[in-house]
């Protein structure tokens, strides 16, 4: 059988094409190439405002599941940071909080200057957070209790302690003491306002002083620390409550992990300034997860108030 495309013709042999050769161009003798697909990528897009990323784990947690539970990873327990009214949202009953001197604004007193003025950083946060300072504080109902709280919000100027932030903590500690309420402040900060020097650091003295005609009172206070409560606000108020709580995982101390180092040339103990590491040291009384705060805090004041109206009632 023959398979070959030679004729034989005449003793000549010759060949016959299989297939008719592409025109060659005079100018351009390289092959026209095809034009490449592009292939589709198989990752999808992850639209923003819908998954967020735990830093603790690496999950991606769904928004609204993350806000159902108050800021919290539903894998690892990774508290996030809150503001100050989500917060108060998730303590208060519905329409019962009656913030106090909510207009209160700082100033430059010293006319600092430096990469920017102090003026515009304070322009700058306000815009951006809403809040006139760090600290919202007011009148409230916890459940049944109806408390003075006082809630720092860390996205202000780092939580940093001024004199508007000092100033309304006194106001509602003496409102507390004259209306016989408990107090409760939750603190989240990086430590005094450096951009208003010494009168920032006269606010830890006065807020303390306030607390102490509270406690003379036999009022209670309760102090909530959450991640981070550092340097003045951790060296004042935020350590003198009569019972003092914080969130798990909260970075708690005066100076920074790596300034003590650097001053003491010694290694730092494992999970050193964390909550757990406190506790197991005396330094707080409790750990409580945000999702039990409410019920946990009803329950401290119902047993703190009621030890004080027995109190009353024997002298």
């Amino acid at each position: 059988m023959a398979t070959s495309f030679i004729k034989k013709t005449l003793g000549l042999e010759t060949t016959e094409p299989a297939v008719t050769p592409p025109p060659v161009s005079s100018t351009n003798t390289s092959f026209v190439k095809k034009p490449k697909l592009q292939s589709k990528s198989r990752k999808k897009e992850i639209p923003e405002g819908l998954w967020t990323k735990c830093p603790k784990c690496g999950t991606m947690v769904f928004d609204k599941e993350l806000d159902e539970n108050l800021k919290v990873c539903t894998h690892c327990s990774y508290h996030f940071p809150i503001g100050a009214r989500e917060r108060i949202h998730s303590l208060v009953e519905t329409c019962t909080f009656e913030e106090m001197d909510a207009d209160m604004t700082s100033i430059d007193v010293l006319n600092f200057t430096g990469a920017a003025s102090y003026i515009s950083k304070l322009e700058k946060y306000q815009k951006s957070t809403g809040l006139k300072d760090a600290v919202v504080t007011g009148i409230g109902k916890i459940n049944e209790h109806r408390v003075a709280l006082g809630i720092m919000d860390f996205s202000f100027l780092g939580g940093s302690m001024g004199s508007v932030v000092g100033e309304k903590l006194t106001r509602l500690i003496e409102k507390a003491t004259e209306k016989n309420l408990p107090l409760i402040i939750i603190s989240t900060s990086g430590g005094a306002r450096m951009y208003e020097g010494m009168f920032s650091l006269m606010q830890m003295a006065k807020t303390c002083g306030a607390l102490a005609y509270h406690a003379e009172a036999r009022l209670p206070y309760i102090s909530v620390l959450t991640d981070p409560t550092m340097a003045g606000v951790m060296a004042s108020y935020a350590s003198v409550g009569d019972l003092i709580l914080a969130e798990p995982g909260a970075m708690i101390g005066f100076a920074g992990p790596r300034v003590i180092k650097d001053t003491t040339q010694a290694e730092l103990p494992p999970g050193f300034q964390t909550a757990e590491f406190l506790l197991e040291h005396g330094l707080i009384d409790s750990i409580v997860p945000r999702n039990e705060m409410k019920q946990r805090l009803t329950d401290y004041i119902t047993f703190l108030m009621a030890n004080r109206k027995t109190a009353e009632v024997t002298e």
